[in-house]
């Protein structure tokens, strides 16, 4: 019981801690007058992969590397084809030109260069850590270029606006937030670790079903809400955009700490998701939507994985 409940209190800190650090930090960016579009597409955006980078990278330092890969890798199959396949059923949705142009082929490539990285040399090491963290920040910058021009060539591009907190508050947010997303991360990977072995279930298998299920209930739960009420237009780009940031930022934060062991299994795992990324892109090509018999079949593709993945 115990168990469970360290892998449970691990994910409303995580999640909880992630809320609160982004509503501080962005806070404090208002603060020092920061546009809203730059915050947007660097805080928010990143702190939607924080509760995936603090067990990644509390994996690796644990020696957990077969967790480590797996929560990023399960967590981005899982946001594209649940998160994505569930929307597309409740409401069928636009597809955004960039996505398709840009963003999926882009997600497609950060997956088959850390296949590359991982593949050859069975291990991710420190440098392959530092060159996702560089293709990361290349992928930042097209993004904040992107929106810059969207803004610019359309007079009705809004952009939230992010409240701002007494300074007070912020620091309490953004310490406490990353304190609990720190300890959050280190209970789900002892809470998860022990599951396993309880079990006989390896890193690997509940590393691409509890955890990468648990990090990504917030993605979930908002695109289930925003899909009842028709608002999904853009929830293919955010979830790629997600995914992104999980492997470049996530696991090149990991590696560039501590150099990440890359299984068998997790070199099938990242090609699998190459190949679901490119089914999801030969779908939405044709209508430039992603239509419900897309998310029915999304969601049969990802159960029919997850049993292979018991199975194996």
């Amino acid at each position: 019981m115990l168990k469970y409940l360290l892998l449970i209190g691990g994910f409303v800190l995580l999640i909880k801690g992630a809320d609160f650090f982004v509503d501080g930090s962005s806070s404090v960016a208002k603060r020092l007058k920061v546009p809203a579009l730059i915050i947007g597409m660097t805080i928010v955006a990143m702190g939607t992969s924080l509760p995936e980078t603090s067990v990644s990278v509390s994996a690796s330092l644990a020696g957990k590397n077969d967790l480590a890969i797996s929560n990023a890798v399960g967590s981005n199959i899982f946001n594209l084809m649940v998160v994505c396949g569930v929307c597309a059923l409740l409401c069928p949705m636009a597809v955004g030109k960039e996505t398709l142009k840009k963003d999926l082929p882009f997600s497609m490539g950060a997956a088959g260069v850390l296949l590359g990285l991982g593949a050859f040399t069975g291990k991710v090491e420190r440098w392959g850590g530092i060159v996702l963290l560089v293709l990361f920040a290349f992928f930042l910058y097209m993004m904040i270029s992107s929106a810059r021009k969207a803004r610019e060539n359309d007079p009705e591009f809004v952009t939230d606006e992010y409240k701002v907190l007494p300074m007070w508050k912020c620091l309490l947010f953004i310490f406490g937030g990353a304190a609990a997303i720190a300890v959050g991360g280190k209970m789900v990977v002892e809470g998860a670790s022990d599951i396993a072995r309880a079990f006989g279930m390896s890193d690997n298998l509940i590393g691409m079903t509890v955890v990468a299920l648990g990090t990504s209930l917030p993605e979930l739960v908002t695109s289930i809400v925003a899909a009842r009420k028709g608002e999904v237009d853009m929830a293919l780009g955010n979830v790629v955009g997600s995914n992104i940031f999980n492997i470049l930022f996530v696991l090149g934060i990991a590696a560039a700490i501590s150099p990440i062991g890359f299984t068998v299994n997790n070199a099938i795992d990242t090609a699998v998701l190459v190949a679901m990324s490119l089914m999801v892109l030969l779908m939405c090509i044709p209508q430039k939507k992603m239509l419900r018999w897309h998310g029915a079949t999304m969601l049969a593709v990802y159960a029919g994985y997850t049993t292979y993945i018991f199975m194996r």
